[in-house]
Order: C-alpha cells, then sequence, then structure tokens
C-alpha cells in the first residue's frame, strides 16, 4: 500500500466491471491495458484520472515499466512505481484461446496466446496478489481435440494434451513458475448477489504464500439456509430507462415471441408452428433453450452475453417485445446506473456482456483488500488449492 491505498493494475480491462467492484472493495485503479477503442473511450469517460493509460493498445506492446511509471504518476509520486509495489493485477486472458475452434478444432495452446503476456507483468511487477478470471470452459479444455468418430477400442488411447483438463495444466503449471501460491475456484455469479447465472474461473495468486481463500456465498438458489437468488424483477426494479437502447427484433422473429408469455421458449409455440420457427435449428441436437426466450421475471436472468437479440440466445424482455436494453444489461451485470457506455448500441452490448459482474469482483476484491489490511475473513471451503511448493 502507499499512502493507505491499495494499489491495482488492470490488464485486458473491457469497460472496467471487473475494476469497479474492485475500487468498491477499496482498491485504487491507477493503469490499465485494453486495445478495444470503446472500452477505453468509455474508461475514460467514467475516469479521466486514468487519461493516459486509456487509450487503444496491444497488451503485447506494453511494458511493465510503462505500467509502474503511469501509476507513479496517477498517485503524484514523482516517481514510478517499484516492483512489489502493487497490490493487485488483474485481468481476463481472451477466452478464445480456452475455446475449440470452428467445428471442435484445435484448441490453442495458452502458451501461445495473450495469457503469457498477463504471466509476463506479473513476473515483472511483483505485485502482492493476482487475479485472474476466465470461462468455465478453461477447466475442462483439451490442447488438442480429437473427433469422436476418432476415439473407442479401434483407436489409441488418449494422448496427455488430448485429455479433458489439459489447458488447465498448463495455465497452473505456468503460474507455478512465478513462484506464486495459487488457488481456483468455479463461482456462480447469483451466489454473490448479482441477478444473473453467470459462472467465471477466477485464480487468484499470492507473492507472500498468504492463503487466500473466495468469499463465501450469500445467497442460495433453493434459498433455504441464505436467500434466494436474486431475480430479473429485482434487477430491473426502478430502473429509469426512458429512451431504453436496443436492437430492435425483425417481423419475423417478433411474429414468435408475441405468441409467448414470460418464462417460455419456443417448446412453448403451437406445435404447428415449431419447426417454422426454428428452422435448420428444429433437427440439431442440444436443448435450444436459448431460442425465441422470454425471460422469467422471477429468475435470475442468463448469462449476459454480447449479443442479447441473437436467435441462440434471445434475452427477450420478460413483457416488452424487445430484446434487453443496453441500460437493463448493465443494471443485470450490476453495473452503476451513473457508469455511461460509449459507443454504437453493438459495441456496447458488447462491453458489458464482456465484463465481469461489478457486485462479484466487489465480493472477491474485499476479501483480498481485507487481507491486506490484516484481517482474514471466513473463506469458502472447497476452494481448489494448489501449493506451487509441495
Amino acid at each position: 500500500m502507499i499512502d493507505g491505498k491499495a494499489i491495482s493494475i488492470s490488464l485486458f480491462t473491457g469497460a472496467f466491471g471487473l475494476d469497479l467492484g474492485m475500487e468498491q472493495a477499496g482498491f485504487h485503479t491507477v493503469s490499465i491495458v485494453e486495445k478495444d477503442p470503446d472500452a477505453t473511450k468509455t474508461i475514460l469517460i467514467n475516469r479521466p484520472l486514468l487519461q493516459e493509460s486509456a487509450v487503444p493498445r496491444e497488451i503485447e506492446k506494453v511494458s511493465s515499466q510503462e505500467l509502474l511509471e503511469e501509476g507513479g504518476r496517477v498517485l503524484d509520486l514523482r516517481r514510478a512505481l517499484r516492483p512489489g509495489e502493487v497490490d493487485l493485477i488483474t485481468g481476463g486472458p481472451p477466452c478464445q484461446p480456452f475455446s475449440t475452434a470452428g467445428k471442435r478444432g484445435s484448441v490453442i495452446d495458452p502458451r501461445g496466446s495473450l495469457f503469457m503476456d498477463f504471466i509476463r507483468i506479473v513476473q515483472e511487477v511483483q505485485p502482492r496478489f493476482f487475479l485472474m478470471e476466465n470461462v468455465r470452459g478453461l477447466l475442462s479444455a483439451p490442447l488438442r481435440h480429437r473427433p469422436i468418430n476418432q476415439r473407442g477400442k479401434d483407436y489409441p488411447p488418449l494422448e496427455s494434451d488430448e485429455i479433458a483438463g489439459a489447458v488447465l495444466k498448463v495455465v497452473l503449471a505456468e503460474m507455478r513458475e512465478l513462484g506464486y501460491y495459487v488457488i481456483y475456484n468455479l463461482l456462480e455469479a447469483a451466489d454473490y448477489g448479482v441477478p444473473q447465472n453467470r459462472e467465471r474461473v477466477i485464480f487468484i495468486g499470492s507473492r507472500d504464500q498468504e492463503v487466500a481463500t473466495f468469499p463465501i456465498a450469500k445467497y442460495s438458489k433453493d434459498g433455504k439456509n441464505l436467500p434466494k437468488w436474486l431475480t430479473l424483477r429485482d434487477a430491473l426494479i426502478n430502473l429509469v430507462d426512458p429512451e431504453p437502447e436496443f436492437i430492435a427484433y425483425s417481423e419475423n422473429r417478433l411474429k414468435f415471441l408475441k405468441l409467448l408469455k414470460s418464462g417460455q421458449n419456443w417448446r412453448h409455440l403451437p406445435e404447428e408452428l415449431k419447426k417454422e420457427a426454428m428452422g435448420g435449428a428444429y433437427n440439431s441436437g442440444g436443448g435450444k433453450v436459448g431460442f425465441y426466450r422470454r425471460l422469467s421475471w422471477d429468475k435470475p436472468s442468463p448469462t449476459i452475453t454480447t449479443s442479447p437479440h441473437q436467435k441462440a440466445t434471445d434475452m427477450c424482455h420478460a413483457v416488452e417485445l424487445r430484446s434487453l436494453s443496453v441500460r437493463e444489461s448493465a443494471r443485470i451485470q450490476t453495473f452503476p446506473d451513473d457508469w455511461i457506455f460509449y459507443g454504437s448500441v453493438t459495441s456496447k452490448y458488447k462491453q458489458i456482456g464482456n465484463a465481469v459482474p461489478v457486485l462479484l469482483a466487489k465480493e472477491i476484491g474485499s476479501y483480498l483488500f481485507n487481507l491486506i489490511q490484516g484481517n482474514r475473513l471466513k473463506g469458502k471451503e472447497m476452494a481448489q488449492q494448489l501449493s506451487l511448493f509441495d
């Protein structure tokens, strides 16, 4: 900490959702790295003190020294921050490297991805903690996908890089090289007061081998021992959105959506219309629960996506014949109502959909902030731990 401030540097910042939560927890963001022009303009509008770093730039071209110098200027230190003085580095390297490419093709090795730039900056800045978030798929992704029709008794056994979880092993091995004590867990945002079902993998690394863990859930699905998950109704209550920004549905989509009630989807259409509504997707596999989906007032929102008007991931308003608006999506992601998003409606949806829910970030950040202050809170049980010195 410097002058009583817990210092944070943000990588892959997006629209600042993760960092807003960290700020609400007590951290002070002094530098960011984000390449999307609209996202950096969003940050600049809302956080003008970050004007030096809130410019589009690629992390591959950013040095740790630049980040330390920017942080020193934001803090008016008249010097650069030194390695070891930063309390926290946060970031979510793009999820594409941990997803299957194309039609179940090979998975990109994270050692050749932007993940390694996250590792590089942590290694050089030496923050007390790092926090990395990513998609659930990281936990089970193989490095190399073998088609299903090439598996079984007539084929060789799967090789180590074809086994589920191979990507996770690589990620943890690279973190091990940093010398940090690392834990990871899959967290459900709804457990922490976010009115949305959204799972994210969270990694926390401790430079000083402090045994961190994760915040305890405050809500539950069944509401037996904890308050019940918050709902879409809870999220949007009292929202003032006089001129909602959204992308209008086509007349063909409206033809079917208007036949559905809150909480229903294509399966509730009249039998004779289902095939017409679904087209080629009618005979495809999978649950297809997102097609022609009218949201339910009395459940958490499904995961907010970057395109809430897409046919396969419909986010149609519970009572109005339109997709969720930009401001409604932001409310569900627990952004403050006064947070301004810059860009086209499509760009705003993308920024919001890619963000970590602010309240989830705040809960994690509060645990870390208390740890920095010397206050150890009771942590979430069953956290996955990896001791780097076993």
